[in-house]
């Protein structure tokens, strides 16, 4: 028999009298429990440090928990063009702060290529995100020298981060689904219908389970529907899992303190005004100016940055190539390749909001022939 244990309710009470004073007070109160929960006694422990703002705020709870031999690894990679390939700037600023013992991974070209294979063997689904390989690379570095690994994944869906948030306060109930995918999805319709075989395209999926979800969903308002798929079901199936897969490829126990479910139900208590406000994730920075350094907090929205995939150049390019070469890739009949050969010529017009879309394509075929699956 199955069941569910645990569900995320939604009962934001928009009359709710607290200040915002109160819900600051009460957050900070709810991250520290969680961070405590999640320390090991006596064991090293280490942070996959970003640099960004939910994984600093994680080292500087951990210090003020009084952590000591605070280990924290942080990944770049080289540049492409005129994209940086690494924030290692706002990592040391967090590193040197709280001086923790800080491991900089540098992934050059030859290694990003050797390891794409294996990460990809790792992934027990296609993942197209292009911070696996940076995820995989970590966790191969970080078993060397702890068991354990604190992550800041889930702030972003629990504290509303992410770009697509505000205009879903613009949204009617009727077309909140629509406003959504207009918003997040990588490949709209008719896209698809291109870039995949016709018996893949009879009807759109992705966008009739957005609309039974909103639609049996309970909350009220369309950001809340929105903030409530993104950690519900958007969360689990893409980055919690890329994070379990990579990181047990190698023995490492990842541990998420921004997803402590009493953390997570009084994030949805919390208005969604008081986490949209400057940008996003409003309330949670309030908090983290109690607790680490401004610069970090107020500097732009950093993101995983792996260039090499995000261009798809020569050898990434030539990769690409070989894997729509192979016979595994005629005789599926998944892809329409004409239109692969489009892309395959001219891979900078194929970009999207999330990346190569010509990578996305790649990865899962390849995906599909390393996992032999016809």
């Amino acid at each position: 028999k199955q069941g569910c244990y645990w569900q995320l309710h939604t009962d934001t009470d928009y009359s709710d009298k607290r200040t915002e004073a109160d819900w600051q007070q009460e957050l900070k109160a709810a991250l520290f429990d969680s961070a405590k929960r999640r320390l090991e006694a006596d064991v090293p422990v280490g942070v996959l440090l970003s640099g960004g703002l939910d994984s600093s705020l994680l080292v500087g709870m951990l210090s003020e928990l009084g952590q000591k031999q605070l280990h924290t690894f942080s990944i770049g990679f080289d540049d492409v063009a005129d994209e940086e390939g690494n924030e290692f700037k706002y990592s040391d600023i967090i590193a040197r702060h709280y001086d923790t013992q800080h491991n900089k991974i540098f992934a050059r070209h030859d290694t990003l290529l050797s390891h794409l294979r294996p990460c990809i063997d790792a992934m027990s689904e296609p993942m197209v995100s292009h911070d696996v390989i940076g995820f995989y690379l970590l966790a191969q570095a970080v078993s060397q020298h702890v068991k354990v690994v604190q992550s800041g994944q889930g702030a972003d869906e629990v504290f509303a981060g992410y770009h697509w948030y505000p205009p879903m306060t613009e949204a009617t109930e009727r077309e909140a689904a629509q406003r959504y995918a207009q918003a997040y999805f990588s490949w709209d319709e008719s896209q698809l219908t291109q870039v995949l075989a016709p018996q893949y395209c009879l009807r759109n999926y992705s966008f009739s389970y957005i609309q039974q979800y909103f639609a049996n969903c309970g909350a009220q308002l369309p950001v809340d529907k929105a903030l409530h798929l993104d950690t519900a079901v958007m969360l689990v199936d893409d980055p919690l899992k890329r994070v379990d897969n990579m990181t047990m490829a190698f023995g490492l126990e990842a541990r998420v303190p921004f997803l402590d479910h009493e953390l997570v139900e009084l994030a949805f208590k919390i208005p969604h005004q008081l986490k949209l406000r400057d940008g996003g994730k409003y309330l949670l920075k309030q908090v983290a100016r109690e607790v680490i350094p401004a610069s970090v907090i107020d500097r732009p929205k950093g993101y995983f940055p792996v260039p090499a995939l995000r261009k798809m150049q020569g050898e990434y390019l030539q990769l690409a190539k070989e894997v729509f070469r192979q016979k595994a890739a005629r005789q599926r009949q998944l892809f329409n390749l004409d239109y692969i050969d489009t892309m395959l010529a001219a891979p900078d017009k194929f970009s999207g909001r999330f990346g190569s879309k010509l990578w996305q394509a790649t990865l899962l075929e390849l995906w599909l022939q390393q996992h032999s699956i016809e």
